[in-house]
């Protein structure tokens, strides 16, 4: 139970410092959407400091997920959605990786193009880790029972609105106000993996 315990914490970590992360980059402007790379770029020269602070918790907060998958693949009982855990958080780091390319990009004037190149790629790599994390919540809900299966289940296909989302723009993509709505159908993901952590971190 050891690993269960320690994999529960490092998932309310995980989403502790991801809140975290989206609290600052949401009002903010640093979400660093693609629809208007000069927006983007403005709002990163602007906060050079604050985007590097946000990008940072963000950063540890897809590594404690994709450290917490691997603490859970130590159970036999959770073998898939752990794996799916660590995936999942595997693409976070990637995407994180794109927005941190961006950082220094963002200095050139001229790298718009190269921009929006890595923007575009770093979005849908964490449109892959949140398909990859809503996988994981439906392999979860499995094991579970009760409310807790249920409300498992009603997460997943949140999830999955959240992910199907971008695909519905076409070849324009989501602009901001799309990519907070799929920030908002995410949250019963997060909000799910929260309650069971809490209730296993204690066993």
């Amino acid at each position: 139970m050891t690993d269960d315990r320690n994999a529960s914490r490092l998932l309310i970590a995980s989403i502790a410092l991801m809140a975290a992360s989206a609290a600052i980059a949401v009002p903010t402007g640093l979400t660093l959407n693609p629809a208007d790379t000069a927006a983007t770029l403005a709002a990163v020269n602007a906060r050079p400091a604050l985007h590097l602070l946000e990008l940072a918790l963000d950063v540890l907060g897809w590594l404690a997920l994709a450290t917490a998958g691997l603490a859970m693949g130590a159970n036999d009982r959770h073998t898939v959605p752990a794996g799916l855990l660590t995936l999942a958080g595997a693409a976070g780091l990637l995407h994180d990786a794109g927005n941190l390319a961006v950082t220094q990009l963002a200095a050139d004037p001229a790298a718009t193009t190269a921009v929006t190149a890595v923007l575009l790629t770093a979005k849908w790599t964490v449109n892959l880790a949140g398909l990859l994390w809503t996988a994981a919540t439906a392999a979860a809900a499995f094991g579970e029972s009760g409310a807790m299966r249920r409300t498992g289940f009603a997460a997943a296909a949140s999830g999955l609105a959240a992910v199907v989302l971008p695909w519905t723009t076409g070849t324009s993509g989501p602009g901001p106000v799309l990519e907070q709505l799929g920030y908002v159908l995410h949250l019963p993901v997060m909000a799910w993996w929260a309650v069971r952590g809490l209730r296993r971190s204690g066993r």
